[in-house]
């Protein structure tokens, strides 16, 4: 089981943490990763976009001239997509381009973000982050620096109206509960600062049901040695 210095928010350590093994030293599989931020990204594009396609343009269905005798092209009507202002072929329409993976896949991409940046040592855990009332971002801004975060992502294991409040008006970083803490944000930050109550909800809430295979191939090793 892996284990984390814990500080305060002056960088001074307080304690040590224990951290769950199947989140925060979970295999990192890149493929993984890749397909959750590819979902994210889809999931805010606007989808908006539009051509006008040959029933959408203006224009007559008339045909332009006599099929034979002029020495010209044959042509039909003016709407037809090769006339310049007609409408497109098979041009782009307004639709959804989100798609959402398995449940088990986001899980794992999670816990191998995590345990990224634990192995990366760009995990830091807190005790608290006490601010003052009212909320001050300056405050904030401090602690980051401190820990070299500037583009850091702050979690913590409640609902912590303050911080959120006091992080909003920074540029680059972002305040974000466990339940909002995504493998997007996550890969785009330098540093993740959480506290003791975010590693407990973020252990609760991501922690597989079964154990690895490559768990249970090590635990079985020993039971045949023996047989």
């Amino acid at each position: 089981m892996p284990k984390l210095d814990v500080f305060d928010t002056r960088k001074q350590k307080v304690g040590e943490i224990d951290l769950d093994d199947a989140v925060f030293g979970a295999e990192v599989k890149a493929h993984l990763l890749h397909e959750v931020v590819r979902a994210q990204l889809a999931g805010r594009r606007a989808g908006t976009h539009y051509a006008k396609e040959r029933a959408a343009t203006r224009g007559s269905t008339r045909k332009l001239y006599r099929q034979k005798g002029t020495g010209r092209a044959r042509h039909g009507q003016r709407r037809a997509p090769l006339m310049k202002g007609a409408g497109r072929t098979k041009g782009p329409v307004p639709r959804d381009h989100g798609f959402r993976p398995p449940r088990k896949v986001r899980l794992a991409a999670m816990r191998a973000a995590l345990s990224l940046f634990r192995q990366e040592g760009r995990l830091f855990v807190l005790d608290a982050f006490p601010l003052p009332d009212p909320p001050k971002t300056r405050v904030v801004a401090e602690v980051l620096e401190r820990f070299e975060a500037p583009g850091g992502v702050i979690c913590d294991g409640k609902g912590n109206e303050a911080l959120r409040r006091a992080s909003r008006n920074l540029a680059r970083a972002v305040f974000l509960p466990p339940e909002g803490l995504n493998v997007y944000d996550l890969l785009k930050a330098d540093r993740l600062l959480v506290t003791r109550e975010g590693v407990t909800a973020l252990s609760k809430a991501l922690k597989p049901a079964r154990p690895p295979r490559r768990a249970k191939a090590a635990a079985a090793v020993p039971a045949a040695r023996k047989a």
